[in-house]
Order: C-alpha cells, then sequence, then structure tokens
C-alpha cells in the first residue's frame, strides 16, 4: 500500500496537475485551509501484456496437460478445456484453435455434432476472409478416432463412413489421422481422403482397415500414398489370406504390371497387418524407402501362399531397419500362424530389438559376418526348444541385453513356490537362470523383473 503525505497548498506551486487530490479539514470555517495529497512512494506503472505468442505457448502446455492419457477421462479433459474458453474474450481468441488442434472424438453423437458445427461454419465462409479455408476446421492439425468403436456391418458403422467423408475434405491442415479397426472405409471415403486439399501435409496414418479388392488394379489407398510425400508413420491392416482362397485371385494381377514406386523420404515407421500382398504393398517393395526404420508385419510365408510379399519385403528393406516387429493379431480369422523366415539376422544386420511369433524360427546367424548388434529380443512365450536355439546364438549376440516375453506376467509376490515353478512361471524362471550367466536379463510383458 503506497504511503501518503500532506503538504500545504501554500507550499505547492500555482500550477496544479488535475490528478491533486485536496482535502479541506474545517471546509466550514472562516478561513478553511486546503491540504493537497501527494504519494510518498514513486508511481508504479501498469503492467505490460504479454505477447500472443507467449499466451499460445502457456495455453499450450495447459491443455497438454490436461490431455495426460490415463489421468483424466475424455470429458472431464473436454470440460477442462471449455473452462479455460470462459475466462474472457482475449483468452478465448487465443485458444480456441488450440482447443480444436486436438480433435479426440470417442462416439457417434460427438462425431456427428463436430462435422455439423464445421459444416456451418463452411457454409458461412466467404472470400472476403482472403483465407481459402474456414475455421475452425483448419485449426484441426489431429483427428483422433480411436476410440469410437462400432460393430461391423452396423447402421452406425455406415453412418459413419458417411460422415467421414463429408468431414475430411474440411480439415486441411489434418497432419495425423488415427482411425481403427473397426472402421472399414468405403470407396467414397477413401476417394474423399484422397482428393482433399492438403494431404501433402499428412504426417500420419494410423489403424487404416483397408478391404482389398484383389482384382482391380485401380487402389485409392495406392493413389493417396503417391500424394502423401511427407508421411512419417503409416499404419494399416488387410483381411488376411482369406481373398486368396479363391483359386482365380491366388495371384492379382497387379502382380504382372510395372510396379508404381512411391515418393516416401521420410517414412519412418510402417506398420502391415494381415496384409499377405496388395497393390500398396507392393509399390512399398519397389520403392526407395530411406528414413525407414521400424517395420511391424505379419509374417507369411511364400511357400503355401504364393502371393506373399512379406519374405521379399524384409529382405529388401531389412538393411536399414533397427526394430522388426512380426505380429499376428489374436482376433483374425482364420486363426492361422505362418513360419517367419529363419534368416532375419542376415536379411536385418542392423536390428536394435526383434519380436518374434509363433511359430518361433530357428534363427542362424551369417557366416561372413557372425557378430550381430541385437539388443532386445521379444517372444510370446517362452518355450524350451527355442532356449537351445538361443543358447547356440549367444555367441553371435555380445550386445544381447534383454529377453521379453511380451505374453506372460510374473505371479504376484505371496504364492506358493509350487506355483512359482509350475507351467510358463517355471518355464521363465528357468531361462532367467540359465540366461543370466550371460547377462541377459529376462523381463515380462511389462518390462518388468520378478519380484521378491
Amino acid at each position: 500500500m503506497a504511503q501518503l503525505g500532506l503538504v500545504p497548498t501554500t507550499n505547492l506551486p500555482a500550477s496544479t496537475s488535475t490528478d491533486t487530490i485536496l482535502l479541506q479539514p474545517r471546509r466550514y470555517a472562516k478561513a478553511p485551509g486546503s491540504l493537497t495529497l501527494i504519494p510518498l512512494l514513486p508511481h508504479k506503472p501498469p503492467a505490460k501484456a504479454l505477447p500472443a505468442e507467449l499466451w499460445i505457448k502457456i495455453l499450450g502446455y495447459v491443455f497438454a496437460a490436461y490431455a495426460v492419457q490415463g489421468q483424466r477421462s475424455l470429458q472431464s479433459t473436454s470440460a477442462l478445456k471449455q473452462n479455460v474458453l470462459l475466462v474472457c474474450k482475449t483468452i478465448k481468441e487465443i485458444a480456441l484453435p488450440l482447443y480444436y488442434r486436438h480433435a479426440q472424438l470417442a462416439t457417434y453423437s460427438s462425431l456427428e455434432r463436430f462435422t455439423n458445427h464445421l459444416l456451418a461454419a463452411d457454409k458461412q465462409w466467404d472470400s472476403i476472409r482472403r483465407i481459402p479455408y474456414s475455421t475452425p476446421g483448419r485449426w484441426v492439425q489431429v483427428l483422433d478416432l480411436t476410440d469410437l468403436r462400432c460393430s461391423k456391418w452396423s447402421e452406425v458403422c455406415y453412418r459413419v463412413d458417411d460422415i467421414l467423408a463429408r468431414l475430411l475434405p474440411l480439415l486441411p491442415f489434418m497432419g495425423h489421422l488415427v482411425l481403427n479397426d473397426t472402421l472399414t472405409p468405403s470407396f467414397r471415403l477413401m476417394v474423399s481422403l484422397r482428393d482433399r486439399d492438403g494431404n501433402e501435409r499428412l504426417k500420419s496414418i494410423q489403424g487404416l482397415k483397408i478391404a482389398h479388392n484383389w482384382v482391380d488394379v485401380e487402389c485409392p489407398f495406392l493413389q493417396l500414398l503417391q500424394r502423401c510425400p511427407n508421411l512419417e508413420q503409416l499404419e494399416f491392416s488387410g483381411c488376411g489370406v482369406e481373398p486368396l482362397f479363391n483359386p482365380q485371385h491366388s495371384l492379382p494381377p497387379w502382380r504382372h504390371l510395372p510396379p508404381e514406386t512411391l515418393h516416401l523420404p521420410r517414412l519412418r515407421k510402417l506398420s502391415m497387418i494381415s496384409t499377405p500382398c496388395s497393390p500398396a504393398m507392393f509399390a512399398l517393395l519397389h520403392s526407395e524407402l530411406p528414413s525407414l526404420t521400424h517395420l511391424t508385419i505379419t509374417p507369411y510365408e511364400d511357400v503355401s501362399i504364393p502371393a506373399s510379399l512379406v519374405p521379399q519385403f524384409i529382405s529388401t528393406h531389412g538393411e536399414k531397419l533397427s526394430s522388426l516387429h512380426l505380429y499376428s493379431p489374436k482376433k483374425s480369422w482364420p486363426n492361422m500362424h505362418f513360419p517367419s523366415p529363419t534368416n532375419l539376422l542376415h536379411t536385418c544386420p542392423n536390428l536394435y530389438h526383434l519380436s518374434l511369433e509363433n511359430p518361433l524360427p530357428t534363427l542362424t546367424t551369417c557366416s561372413t559376418y557372425p557378430k550381430h548388434p541385437l539388443r532386445i529380443l521379444s517372444i510370446p512365450r517362452p518355450l524350451p526348444e527355442f532356449l537351445t536355439v538361443l543358447d547356440s546364438l549367444l555367441p553371435n549376440l555380445p550386445d544381447l541385453q534383454v529377453v521379453r516375453a511380451r505374453d506372460v506376467k510374473w505371479l504376484r509376490p505371496g504364492m506358493s513356490s509350487h506355483a512359482m515353478e509350475a507351467g510358463v512361471q517355471g518355464e521363465l524362471r528357468q531361462w532367467r537362470q540359465r540366461l543370466a550367466r550371460r547377462k541377459v536379463d529376462v523381463v515380462d510383458a511389462t518390462w518388468s523383473p520378478p519380484t521378491a
């Protein structure tokens, strides 16, 4: 609180400012005197306003803290973000683009309301604003539909497909698209995604379910990839081997055509689940992928499935890989597991992490360069047959540090000693004892060692 002093007016100059405060302690006296109220401390200037760039950074950190996964539900996170918009008009103008930047929708009703809002705003947009794209559609950079689950062949699934076909053209600056395997895009939706503006800004496509047509050569998904030169992460799944059961489609016609190459210099992560072959996979096989380091693929041997491109794909791009995950979905039909290549350590000499799938292959090392830099090896379950294979490989794996059983968890403390030594738990502990001599740790699905 500022300190104030009283000074008689007789000691002040004739010219006084308009902000001067006069006190008259004896207002009704015959000769009333006046006292001037002056501050004893200097006047404090008003604080300078923060620039909008700093507010964008601050509110960006606030929204990121609200959206920490596992701590709050999607509804509570959205409510906290909406409360920020109600602080004042200035904060609302700054925070509104941040609010629409990450659109995470978990229900059909929220997706419908979001699409109708963007369609209404786009109809009111005009060319006078000198911006070709309407708001808030041009603010959306991430569209996340991971939690939007719908049953196959249901009416909701068709409605979601129709809504997405109208929504995607309104998101020209979208850089990340996250779907899930319950949404199978129709031809109309794929064409809408292919022909939208801003595909050159798309950096990530995840969870895309492709209903392959093995007869038609034209593939809208392949045409989409040709228009996404800045793609860094691609994840899609197919229909497995069921379409190949037809003898007429055992060898797709596009296999005999000249391959179409793709220009994807920034593609780092590629995931192709339940896809023995497809036009997009055929084009990726014959394309240069200089930045590819992480590959997740379902193993299909080319002996029982002649059309399979998986072994050829691994051998072609394996030299650049640092992480290779062989994965077969558990809820697929028919539930068949095909053997993996035994020469993975030959074709992938720079692997850091290798994740195998059942049936576990009998791995071999290269005779010319026997030492391999592998550090992490993941298997579904510990098997005594594979432990023998691993023992023979350990002299050629000097950097191996961790063996992970990704489908097994250690029993909690307090269980009996018989339970600890029975079944998979006993096999896992035997692995730990034998590999400890080589200074190799054995961990479970949570990357944790056994608790005492």
